[in-house]
Parts: C-alpha cells; sequence; structure tokens
C-alpha cells in the first residue's frame, strides 16, 4: 500500500484588508490608518500558504467556497501561484467571498470586523471525492462555518459527521477553532468533533473558553497547571494524537503516550511585533508539518513556534513565512 502523503486545508476562505492604525480610538472617534494591505486569510488558506512558503515538497489542497467577485479571483490566483490545488474550491453567486477588515495597532495586537460571506453555504458535499492519496485533513474554523456548525441527529453536529467521514476515508483529522470570548456554543459544537480528531491546536483563549479555567492570572501571568488540566480534558474527551495549546510565551503539547510538555517560545520585543493576525495558523502549519512527518512531538512545536515567529514579523498572515531550511536552521540556533 503506497504511503499517504499530503496535507488537504478546509473552511474559511477570505481576504484580509490588513491595516495599521496609529492608535485604537475610543467609541465615536477616529484612528489614522498609516498602512493598508490586501492578504488571503482563514484556516486552509494561512496553512496551505505558509507549508508552501516552507518549500516541503508536500502536496498541498485547498477545500472552499468562495464569491464571485474580485477577492474570489485574489483568492484563486494565490492558489494558483502557490501550486496549490484549488479543484475543489466551489464559486457561488448567492453570497460574495468572505472578508474581514482587520486593525492592528502600534503593538502588533489586531481586531477583526468579519464578513462571513459564502462561508456560512459550506456543507458536505463539497467535501466529496477528495483525493485519498494525501495524509492529514485540517478544517478551520469551528464556530464560524455556519453550515457545518448545524446539528446532526447521530453526530451531533455536521462537522463531526464530516471529521468522521475523514477518518473513514483513511485521513489523520485536525481541527482549529476561532477565537471568541464568552461564546456559549464551545461545548456543545466542540465536543462532538473531538472524538474524531487527531490532531487539535487551540491558543489559550480558546482553551480557557472550552474548559472554564482561569488560563490567566489577574496579574495577566499564564496559569500553567490550569492549561495542562484543559490539555487532559480535552485529550479525555476523544482527541486520538496530540493536543497543544499555544499562547505568546510557549506551548503546552500532550499526547495519550506522551507526557505533558511546556515548550517556551523564543523571545520576540513587542517593538519587533509588526502584526500577529497570521501567527495561529503559521504554528498549526508548523505544527502540521511535525506530525505529517513523523517528528517528535517537542521538534513539531519547535517548528510551530519558529513559524508563528516568522509571521509576527510581517503585517499579514503569510509574508513572513520561511523556507523549512530557514526555520529548522533557527531552530538549532535557539
Amino acid at each position: 500500500m503506497m504511503e499517504r502523503k499530503g496535507v488537504i486545508a478546509a473552511g474559511n476562505m477570505l481576504v484580509d484588508h490588513v491595516h495599521q492604525i496609529v492608535q485604537w480610538p475610543e467609541r465615536g472617534w477616529l484612528a489614522e490608518i498609516t498602512r493598508s494591505e490586501r492578504a488571503t486569510g482563514g484556516a486552509p488558506l494561512n496553512v496551505l500558504l505558509t507549508l508552501a512558503k516552507m518549500h516541503t515538497g508536500l502536496p498541498l489542497q485547498a477545500v472552499g467556497l468562495i464569491g464571485q467577485d474580485s477577492d474570489g479571483d485574489y483568492i484563486m490566483a494565490m492558489l494558483e501561484q502557490y501550486h496549490v490545488n484549488r479543484q475543489h474550491v466551489q464559486r457561488t453567486t448567492f453570497a460574495p467571498t468572505s472578508m474581514s477588515q482587520v486593525m492592528t495597532d502600534p503593538s502588533g495586537q489586531r481586531t477583526f470586523f468579519h464578513s462571513p460571506g459564502a462561508n456560512r453555504l459550506l456543507d458536505l458535499p463539497a467535501f466529496e471525492q477528495l483525493d485519498t492519496s494525501m495524509k492529514i485533513f485540517h478544517l478551520g474554523y469551528l464556530l464560524l462555518l455556519d453550515s457545518l456548525d448545524m446539528p446532526d441527529e447521530e453526530y451531533g453536529t455536521r462537522s463531526a459527521r464530516l471529521l468522521a467521514q475523514m477518518r473513514d476515508n483513511g485521513f489523520e483529522t485536525s481541527l482549529d477553532l476561532v477565537s471568541r470570548k464568552g461564546d456559549p456554543r464551545y461545548q456543545p459544537l466542540v465536543m462532538p468533533a473531538l472524538r474524531h480528531l487527531d490532531y487539535l491546536v487551540i491558543n489559550e483563549l480558546e482553551a480557557g473558553e472550552f474548559s472554564g479555567l482561569e488560563i490567566r492570572q489577574p496579574n495577566g501571568e499564564l496559569h500553567i497547571a490550569h492549561i495542562a488540566t484543559a490539555a487532559r480534558e480535552l485529550l479525555n474527551a476523544g482527541v486520538r494524537q496530540r493536543v497543544v495549546i499555544h499562547c505568546p510565551e510557549g506551548a503546552w503539547g500532550e499526547a495519550p503516550d506522551v507526557p505533558g510538555v511546556w515548550i517556551s517560545s523564543q523571545y520576540l520585543a513587542q517593538e519587533e511585533i509588526v502584526g500577529s493576525v497570521g501567527a495561529g495558523d503559521a504554528f498549526c502549519a508548523g505544527f502540521l508539518y511535525g506530525c505529517h512527518e513523523r517528528w517528535s512531538l517537542t521538534d513539531s512545536v519547535r517548528l510551530a513556534h519558529a513559524c508563528a515567529r516568522a509571521s509576527l514579523l510581517c503585517a499579514n498572515a503569510i509574508d513572513g513565512a520561511k523556507t523549512l531550511a530557514e526555520l529548522k536552521a533557527e531552530m538549532a540556533d535557539a
């Protein structure tokens, strides 16, 4: 039997219109935009284009739904430019391509104003007849895919049904969430999917929403014991291979057969950070490459940190992505 190879990433496809602003204004007041640029965004595009720029040689395929508009044309052109298979990126006249207006303040912190557009309509038929020679199927973002977030009598949610189908087809499955504070749907929409997952990569905010635990202490310091507890809860809820919870300071990784471990990130001074709009997806791309190549949990997370660090040095999601050789050299020097 031929060894499976490659990554399929599916879900939210959008265009980020990224603006650098002088400061975040008080309500009703004006803030000056000093620079603007357009970039692809959303989990599948960020992960796939990061992997493409890493020059890994892995086959890459995108699955999603976009509009018949200029933003949709831009997404298709970017996929073609980076040699990502776009056969399963469908277009619709019923909704525009999803987009976000992203405001990045001088600290690098970003705020999103998001229009879901065609992503609301992405549903199970889009995932029929995928290439089963590929190895990993990554879906993101749960809680922002309205049709896939709908209930399912047998599986709990349609996204859980999709992930179960992908595992039945021999894929290793991966999932990403979206950071939405106080969203009561975290438990009902995430729990049904966990038993059909091989890999779960989330940030500390999402871990806190899922677990109900205080992830940061009142002084802002991490409560690493609570991060570890949240990771174990996610494994106990069904994630089969690896759970990683990441934050600016580092990441906690755990697996059923590997004790939990904290891996610190390489320090970046605040003034070095240009934007964090794609750092989480860059982290995920590096981690999935490590998993694909059967790297150890620790080395997979270290590569993920290197990818995220490169992303933080640029305003949009993919411009900072480095080659695998460059990332390995950075890991060796760290």
